[in-house]
């Protein structure tokens, strides 16, 4: 058998990546309901005076075989009329435009679902998915690792713990004194992970739509369109793997379903739109809601790697839950949660403060990168003014202080030098006394 160009052009890019969704090469496998898609096909052809079937196509990223199907049902319906071609090229597509009939029928359909653009995907397909570009495929090295943390100066032995946390794609709980470098770390996790995912622009469950790729969080590869992928379905966009973080604000209520009443669409859950990802939740244990609370409404997620979600006329229904959560906190562990809660944080890791060797070298690097002149006898004798009872070193203050200095400096046109007694004057200007 013979295998033109373009095949094994095609079968190469399949090649590349197994995980690829195909394009459906018919309803039956785009697994939506015919009345779904023909209603809406209906409310994109609403959207302007007349379509073609290259328009709809685009509109709802579909293939033209399917949307072929739909426009000849709505034909038969009687609500699509034929309005000539398109240009004057005998190979244009035919124009068409909603009837009197098909316009009450699209507004019929936007009453019951205001949702207008790409078709979503099925709830299965998008379970299928997850599960083939699980986060748990993409092994973390120690050298992928140390790329990663280029710039933060961290003990060998924080280093060796957090490989295997986070190799593991389960939940790490990173804990320990206030800044000295949690959130770095977790931050740090989106350059670890560099296969890409693909995501859907939305998801049908029972006859409703939700909402689920979202620019902010979701970044599509550059190469992410139909000529690099052209079997793909291109309901699904190749994106990299999403690193959501939340702070502060985070709430029960963001981890639900968001109902839209007036367009009638749902919008996902931000853990939800973190599949395949990275979720870091920060400064946990200060959200409005108890930490004890956000722990047991993620004790079924975080043991057996699934949730639930409803929709608002109570249909309860199952969704993958597969990313590494990253819970930073100050707050110690027996005081976010009882020991049960606990348990489901798979890894530990406590995060010091700084040895006077790790203070130097951020003080160095810091100093080296502003212009700012250091002298070692100046800093090895401020250490040990400061930092001595019960005043622990931290990783925040060597950048709080030489800022402190740097803008000294320029303010007096004097030489950006870090001396003890520029030191000692930023130390009273940063930090509070009792």
């Amino acid at each position: 058998m013979q295998y033109s160009l373009e095949q094994n052009r095609n079968e190469a890019i399949i090649t590349l990546d197994p995980r690829m969704p195909m394009a459906p090469a018919s309803i039956e496998q785009a697994g939506l309901d015919p009345s779904f898609l023909l209603r809406l096909a209906a409310k994109c052809a609403a959207e302007q005076d007349t379509t073609t079937v290259s328009h709809l196509a685009d509109r709802m990223k579909l293939p033209k075989v399917i949307v072929n199907i739909l426009i000849k049902e709505l034909v038969k319906l009687a609500y699509l009329e034929a309005r000539g071609l398109a240009g004057e090229d005998v190979r244009s597509d035919i124009r068409y435009a909603l009837s009197m009939k098909g316009l009450e029928y699209a507004h019929a359909a936007s009453r019951q679902s205001q949702y207008v653009g790409s078709a979503p995907v099925s709830l299965d397909a998008f379970c299928r998915q997850v599960g083939l570009q699980s986060i748990h495929y993409e092994r973390v090295t120690p050298e992928r690792l140390n790329d990663s943390l280029d710039g933060l100066v961290l003990s060998d032995a924080l280093v060796e713990k957090l490989g295997p946390a986070i190799n593991s794609g389960r939940s790490i709980l990173l804990y320990g004194p206030p800044g000295n470098g949690k959130t770095s770390i977790a931050e740090r996790t989106s350059q670890l992970f560099r296969q890409t995912i693909w995501v859907p622009y939305a998801i049908e469950v029972g006859g409703h739509v939700i909402s689920f790729y979202d620019e902010a969080v979701h970044h599509p590869v550059s190469q992410a369109d139909t000529e690099s992928h052209p079997k793909a379905d291109q309901r699904w966009i190749e994106c990299r793997r999403p690193v959501i973080k939340t702070g502060g604000e985070l709430t029960l209520d963001q981890l639900d379903l968001t109902f839209n009443e007036g367009p009638n669409v749902y919008e996902a859950p931000i853990h939800l739109k973190a599949s395949g990802g990275v979720f870091i939740i920060d400064d946990f244990g200060r959200q409005q809601v108890a930490p004890q609370a956000l722990i047991n409404r993620w004790i079924v997620p975080l043991e057996r790697g699934y949730d639930f979600l409803t929709l608002h006329t109570g249909k309860k229904f199952r969704v993958p839950f597969d990313e590494l959560v990253v819970f930073s906190t100050n707050i110690a562990p027996k005081d976010l949660s009882d020991e049960a809660g606990l348990r489901r944080l798979k890894y530990k890791i406590f995060v010091n403060t700084p040895s006077r060797d790790e203070y130097f070298r951020i003080f160095k690097s810091y100093a080296s990168s502003t212009g700012l002149a250091v002298c070692d006898p100046d800093l090895n004798l401020f250490y040990d003014r400061k930092y001595k009872g019960d005043v622990p070193a931290s990783c925040y203050h060597p950048k709080y202080l030489l800022d402190f200095v740097g803008s000294y400096c320029d303010f007096n046109g004097i030489d950006r030098n870090a001396s003890l007694e520029m030191l000692e004057r930023a130390w009273e200007g940063v930090f509070t006394s009792e």
